[in-house]
């Protein structure tokens, strides 16, 4: 598939109508499958079971009428919370969390669910006859032994669905208030971080250097905007198809415009196979966390930078946002960063990622948010702890001395802003941290 439909296709399931669409089609064909059942005299042993008292058409239209009433006004109670819970969070915790909690798939399947529900009782509902009606056809007549026409097995579904509806009531009145906590935000955001970065860099405890990219003709951007997503298997594809070597200029997050090259083609021109290398690139007007973990860091220094502003003044929410940069950090730090693009093909591969050194991500994430911490006692000590408890596993010393100079890098700033007891309690900390570097380079 080209990168468009990929994308697409991992966007659909992160819209907010995807889930109530779908269960609104599959609630629709379960009424229709019910209904025929009831109507070919599948269900007419439920007359003759003596727990299960058989509805008559007054009560099944009165039941489900309710019920479809009740489902629609849950459903609009439901989108209301969750409006209300998007619009706290994305106001306190940054306008670009926005997209994560239109994707939490509890609010998503408790909405669906509601829908669902009320297509199917309006469905079933238009089936019932009431006793003084003829019936519509021979089938109907026997249908059941009561008179009119009641849905027998439609019904009882009915009322499944609407246990299942108070189920998951109770489960989203519990969920949206939990999925707004400042701690379970920066959770979801630190395990995706970590989950991308092991899906992105899948070696561990290998420190090579990424190959050099080769001298050709750019390929220019076309319009305006953030790259979504890269094709890399089509890419590669279509570079073996033209025995060239592409070498990428950008990675997925960097914005472009017309004249900014997106690759340099070597063995082809760029401009014979434009219209198939644009098929491989998405283009938007936001980023997205596929294939992008440097969004997710920016979404945890968001929430600290955040919370250590004057306005807020909060810095344990910027304790917790450091935690999890530092369980990150350690993790990019283990791991080979060279992309692996061409899957077993790695060594003949065609196309050369933009580098992503470990330097990269530590200033992106450290390095944005040291300013703001510096300024803080207690979130530059954690800090330091942070950096240094990062530094343990890894066994690279080019990556360990990078993590040293972030450490100094803070001190720096931060006596410049410390003063009294809160800088001197700060040295101690800064006498900590160079003695437990100092022991790991020993150890090593």
């Amino acid at each position: 598939m080209t990168a468009e439909i990929r994308f697409f296709w991992a966007r659909l399931n992160a819209n907010y109508w995807f889930y109530p669409a779908t269960f609104s089609i599959l609630a629709a064909m379960l009424a229709f499958a019910m209904v025929a059942l009831d109507r070919s005299g599948f269900a007419q042993a439920l007359n003759d079971v003596d727990w299960l008292i058989p509805a008559r058409p007054k009560g099944a239209s009165d039941m489900l009428t309710v019920m479809a009433g009740s489902m629609i006004g849950v459903a609009s109670t439901v989108f209301s919370i969750t409006l209300v819970a998007v619009t706290y969070a994305s106001g306190n915790y940054g306008p670009r969390l926005l997209t994560n909690f239109m994707e939490d798939r509890g609010n998503q399947l408790s909405l669906a669910t509601f829908i669902g529900s009320f297509v199917y009782a309006l469905i079933v509902l238009r089936s019932v006859r009431a006793e003084d009606e003829s019936a519509s056809s021979a089938a109907d007549a026997t249908a059941t032994a009561l008179p009119g026409f009641t849905p027998q097995l439609s019904l009882l579904v009915a009322y499944a669905l609407m246990a299942a509806c108070v189920g998951v009531l109770v489960f989203f009145l519990h969920h949206v208030p939990s999925s707004i906590r400042i701690n379970r935000v920066l959770e979801r955001i630190g395990r995706r971080l970590l989950s991308a970065v092991q899906s992105a860099y899948p070696v561990e405890d290998v420190f090579s250097e990424a190959a050099k990219p080769v001298e050709g003709e750019p390929l220019l951007a076309w319009d305006s905007g953030y790259v979504q997503m890269i094709d890399f298997e089509e890419l590669a594809q279509t570079a073996r198809d033209n025995g060239a070597t592409f070498s990428l200029k950008v990675r997925t997050g960097d914005f472009v415009h017309p004249g900014i090259p997106l690759l340099e083609a070597s063995g082809c021109k760029p401009a014979d196979i434009e219209d198939s290398l644009r098929e491989h690139f998405t283009l938007g007007a936001s980023r997205t966390p596929e294939q992008d973990p440097q969004f997710l860091i920016d979404e945890l220094v968001e929430i600290g930078l955040r919370a250590l502003s004057p306005g807020i003044n909060d810095p344990f929410t910027a304790i917790t946002a450091l935690h999890w940069l530092g369980a990150a950090t350690s993790e990019i730090g283990r791991r080979d960063l060279r992309k692996d693009v061409c899957g077993g093909d790695a060594d003949d591969c065609p196309i050369i990622p933009l580098p992503d050194g470990f330097e990269h991500y530590l200033k992106r994430g450290f390095g944005s948010i040291r300013s703001a911490v510096a300024s803080s006692p207690i979130a530059a000590e954690v800090m330091l702890d942070t950096i240094s408890n990062a530094a343990m596993p890894i066994k690279d010393r080019k990556r360990q001395a990078l993590l040293r100079e972030e450490g100094k890098l803070l001190a720096q700033q931060a006596r410049n802003h410390l003063t009294g007891p809160d800088l001197e309690r700060f040295e101690t900390h800064v006498a900590d941290f160079e003695r437990r570097f100092w022991e790991d380079a020993s150890a090593n």
